[in-house]
């Protein structure tokens, strides 16, 4: 074994409520890197129609990063370290740090963490996404807008309802998925980022359906499906990350003890959440995987059946009855920063 824990059952939701900022431990991960290039659209298409979106946007880490991120020390000392000279142009950078489109033919970063980077790349669903079914904005029926949602799902776009797929983009790159840019490189493996607290802070823009456009924060309800899924989620991906991990060293240690945390915290949450079995068949999938090194077929596995539970959640619930675990999500104090608007 990696690392053994001794954490109680009772103290196991409260690690969640103490989170930190940290702007610097995104990394590169699988889901930002599986958006291609060529069908990225980049954020101004976007902001043709989302107006006061990008506004909120462009007061986040998530826009500075574009800038700030290449200038700062720790980067240039990172990257020094992996043998990067150019860090707007070499991948272990690009993945999460940045958007990246195919300009001209040639890879191009146009932007740092933007609308893309979380809801998918918009080249074959972003004209279907504002088409309005071919008619103006308040002459679409309900019918024809539920239709063309549909379609911008089955094309790829990642809606707020696809809150699975939203909290795996989040922690693909807040859990660090490359060994040697943690162990080699001295990259932060991972941050404390929790889907309430991050979500709800500078980069909410709950404001397209919002009347008056306030950017109100998600429902209650919401709240505490976000949270769930959320630990679910970070339960899947340190996983995943244990099971890549070849050496004893600091990237194998920090994962095996976030899964070890991960899996109490949700043995937790079933134990408060008694009528959702799917939390339950998450954490015992969780437990048959031994956390240590050259075990990736079974943590695979294990994490495989974490992301069919926590699917079969969001299919199933909408958080109405989850009320029990209300005391233990972040509360507006605990969110990450405040949004532009």
């Amino acid at each position: 074994m990696i690392v053994k824990t001794k954490t109680p059952i009772t103290n196991i939701l409260l690690p969640v409520i103490a989170l930190a900022l940290g702007v610097m431990m995104a990394s590169a991960g699988p889901a930002a890197a599986g958006n291609d290039p060529a069908k990225v659209v980049g954020p101004n298409e976007c902001a043709e129609c989302h107006k006061i979106e990008t506004e909120v946007w462009k007061a986040t880490h998530h826009f500075k990063t574009f800038r700030s991120m290449p200038r700062s020390k720790q980067a240039r000392a990172i990257a020094n370290k992996m043998g990067i000279r150019r860090i707007k142009s070499e991948s272990l950078c690009l993945d999460c740090h940045f958007t990246m489109q195919k300009v001209a033919g040639k890879l191009k970063a146009v932007a740092g963490i933007a609308c893309e980077s979380c809801h998918s790349a918009g080249k074959d669903w972003s004209k279907v996404h504002s088409g309005y079914s071919g008619k103006k904005k308040n002459t679409e029926t309900k019918e024809e807008a539920k239709a063309r949602w549909a379609k911008t799902a089955g094309l790829g776009m990642i809606r707020p309802q696809a809150m699975y797929q939203l909290a795996k983009n989040c922690y693909s790159c807040h859990v660090v998925p490359k060994e040697t840019l943690v162990n080699k490189g001295g990259h932060p493996a991972g941050s404390k980022f929790e889907l309430v607290a991050w979500s709800q802070g500078e980069v909410r823009h709950n404001l397209w359906y919002t009347e008056g456009k306030k950017n109100r924060h998600a429902s209650k309800a919401r709240k505490r499906l976000m949270f769930v899924v959320g630990l679910a989620v970070e339960l899947e991906t340190a996983l995943r990350a244990v099971g890549k991990a070849t050496q004893k060293k600091s990237y194998a240690v920090y994962m095996a003890r976030r899964a070890a945390a991960a899996r109490k915290k949700i043995i937790g949450a079933a134990k408060i959440l008694t009528n959702v079995p799917e939390l339950m068949t998450a954490a015992r999938a969780a437990a048959a995987a031994g956390l240590k090194l050259n075990n990736d077929a079974q943590l695979s596995a294990a994490a495989d059946k974490v992301a069919a539970a926590t699917k079969q959640l969001v299919a199933k619930y909408d958080g109405s009855t989850f009320g029990a675990i209300d005391r233990a999500i972040p509360g507006p104090n605990k969110y990450m920063g405040k949004p532009a608007r």
